[in-house]
């Protein structure tokens, strides 16, 4: 794991591309894939729903990340949205903050078909790897939705999701 030693927004950032995509924002979602010792996870701003028959997530991942590699292993993985109260983790799986004993000892963690899910996590999905390419310096995966889960009104993340706006976390 790499903790980064500089912002990876900073103004002025030399890649305009950087700076840019810093500006679109997201929604912040924690993907998480494999069992055991052989857990992975990665926090994805980088993604998309796709509605339809099956509906399907596509997310732009890092093809170095452990996350990348067990999904393709395993061909499963778990799309959870975080919430204002996760975005410690979030720095966590994004390798922006230590994680003593490990990033799945930082929270409280279910198994299930897909993989591990966040038991705090309230909408979530368990999805199967479609297909993957290689876009830019991502890997661009589709995934079809299998299992689908969402918060009902008043559960903090529905109210409160964690946004990432110019490399900060906004309400």
């Amino acid at each position: 794991m790499t903790i980064h030693a500089e912002h990876p927004f900073r103004d002025p950032d030399p890649d305009p591309v950087r700076r840019f995509r810093g500006r679109v924002g997201g929604t912040v979602s924690l993907w998480t894939a494999g069992g055991g010792e052989e857990r992975a996870g990665l926090t994805v701003s980088s993604f998309l729903v796709a509605a339809g028959e099956p509906a399907r997530v596509l997310g732009l991942l890092d093809p170095d990340a452990d996350l990348t590699d067990r999904l393709v292993e395993s061909g499963v993985a778990v799309v959870q949205l975080l919430g204002w109260v996760h975005r410690e983790l979030a720095d966590v799986f994004g390798a922006n903050a230590p994680a003593p004993g490990g990033m799945f000892r930082q929270a409280e963690f279910v198994e299930t078909s897909w993989g591990p899910r966040l038991a705090s996590a309230h909408t979530w999905a368990g999805v199967r790897l479609e297909s993957r390419q290689d876009v830019g310096w991502s890997t661009l995966v589709t995934t079809l939705v299998e299992h689908l889960e969402v918060a009902g009104e008043g559960e903090e993340e529905n109210d409160e999701p964690l946004r990432h706006h110019r490399g900060r976390y906004a309400r």
